[in-house]
């Protein structure tokens, strides 16, 4: 259930991209620039309308991290209507996506919304009179904000236009910046926020959902890691794993519920809630996700059937790990209080799975307006079993095969709590075979949450494992640059190569 509601509500806050369009500014509930930025509230809301663009998932066409991180994986297949339900997403999965598809323009649309109402508030806020903590601690959430879209960025496009305060309409038409410049602001940013940011248990709970410092310590492991800086991100996560802000989750089946939603093992969730009244197309102001319908699947189900779990990824999980109840609808399954999962059931399709973790009950759907863009459920971007296997793999990495061991069979440990019978030993391999282990757990603990295919190319695995896919080493790591990107720059931003 979302605790803050990001309203955006400020002047030159609608978007940024590196075409005019998307740095056309207006005021969306007439505030004029002029009388704002004076007052604490003015910069609370300023860093409010930066997190709203969190929210974004059809701003306009769909851009989930699960598209990405699921779908082009192993994971996962498109699943929909059939192939020509958001056919420009099955050409992704196939790695013969188009350049000129609304899904990546949306991504980066979004994107740099988001970047864009950050810079605002770290270029106004500074000014303000007001108390001087509080100011610090908006400043740290902008530079969070700034940094997980630049991460998103990064990762999904590689070298991309860096922006770091405003433009002026006479520096729209900018080049990419090389993507070890973006790496090295995104650490500056995480590093900076990580400082003045409090620690979970220092906010009150009218504030759950703002980023921490174990949030921002987090996103920075995660960025360290994609770097492949294992000596820097060892000490972090164990920094992070001692800070005593978190915790595993008793029951691993209970994390995505309803109940389960910033629970101690949430370092970083994305707000939802299901009574906002969003409706589809750019969602401005829409705060329920669309994730639940879009996974659900058709029929008497009333979802999209979107992100099919494939057999490969089933088959992955040990025999007996309760993990893949959890994450997984099987034929004869009730799904939830809608009913008995039979393929009659779902409109007659003959997928033998369904995802589980992003599924809703009915009687949780939203009391008015149209439920489908209302889903209630929060985004599990960053778990505390996400930090303990980063720990794992970069211990690893690091030669000290001990903490390594401890983190991986520490995640096991809270798995098998849920199991009845024996099952998930402990780890007790070492050298090559360890790390095998470790990427087993990753793909089962964190399956179907948008990690996989980002994780696959940051260990230089992709190529191997995606190959059936049509993955080419060398072009595929990364996703091909919106056409309207390069059109608008009048080339001064350039294609990926190979695409």
């Amino acid at each position: 259930m979302t605790y803050i509601k990001y309203f955006p509500v400020v002047m030159l806050l609608l978007a940024l991209g590196c075409s005019k369009d998307f740095i056309e500014k207006e005021p969306l509930v007439g505030t004029q620039e002029t009388v704002f930025y004076q007052t604490e509230e003015d910069a609370i809301f300023a860093v409010n309308s930066a997190y709203a663009a969190l929210q974004f998932e059809m701003s306009g066409a769909g851009h989930f991290r699960w598209f990405w991180g699921d779908i082009m994986s192993d994971d996962s297949t498109k699943g929909g209507s059939g192939p020509n339900d958001v056919n420009d997403l099955l050409l992704l999965e196939t790695f013969a996506g188009p350049t000129n598809t609304d899904l990546l323009e949306s991504e980066w649309r979004a994107d740099y919304t988001g970047i864009y109402r950050s810079n605002v508030v770290l270029q106004k806020v500074p000014d303000i009179e007001m108390d001087e903590t509080l100011k610090a601690r908006i400043l740290g959430e902008a530079k969070f904000i700034r940094a997980y879209f630049y991460y998103q960025l990064v990762t999904i496009f590689g070298d991309v236009p860096l922006v770091l305060e405003p433009l002026a309409p006479s520096e729209y038409q900018i080049g990419r910046t090389p993507k070890a410049e973006v790496w090295a602001a995104i650490e500056q940013d995480l590093r900076e926020a990580s400082e003045v940011l409090p620690f979970r248990s220092g906010y009150s709970a009218a504030n759950t959902g703002r980023v921490t410092k174990g949030a921002a310590q987090a996103m920075l492991l995660k960025a360290l890691l994609y770097q492949q800086k294992f000596g820097e991100a060892q000490p972090l996560a164990e920094e992070i794993r001692d800070s005593g802000e978190y915790n595993l989750s008793e029951r691993y089946e209970d994390i995505f519920t309803q109940e389960g939603e910033n629970g101690p093992g949430s370092v970083f969730e994305i707000q939802y809630m299901n009574a906002s009244g969003g409706n589809w197309g750019y969602n401005q102001q829409n705060e329920g996700t669309f994730t639940n319908v879009f996974q659900r699947a058709r029929g008497q189900f009333e979802g999209f059937g979107f992100n099919i779990p494939t057999q490969e990824f089933v088959q992955e999980f040990e025999p007996g790990d309760p993990r893949l109840r959890a994450t997984v609808f099987s034929e004869g399954d009730a799904m939830g209080d809608r009913g008995i999962f039979t393929k009659e059931a779902t409109g007659g399709f003959p997928h033998d799975y369904y995802p589980k973790k992003y599924f809703n009950n009915a009687s949780e759907a939203a009391p008015f307006g149209d439920q489908a863009p209302n889903g209630l459920s929060n985004d599990r971007v960053i778990r505390y079993a996400d930090v303990l296997l980063m720990l794992a793999e970069a211990a690893y990495h690091n030669g000290d095969e001990d903490t390594a061991r401890a983190a991986v069979n520490a995640v096991r440990a809270r798995a098998r709590m849920s199991a009845t019978q024996p099952v998930l030993l402990p780890i007790a391999s070492t050298g090559p075979n360890l790390l095998q282990s470790i990427y087993h757990e990753r793909r089962v603990e964190l399956g179907l949450e948008g990690h996989r295919f980002f994780d696959l190319v940051r260990q230089n695995r992709a190529a191997e494992v995606l190959a059936d896919e049509g993955f080419t080493a060398g072009v595929h790591e990364v996703f091909p640059v919106p056409d309207s990107q390069i059109q608008a720059t009048n080339g001064e931003i350039v294609q990926n190569p190979g695409y």
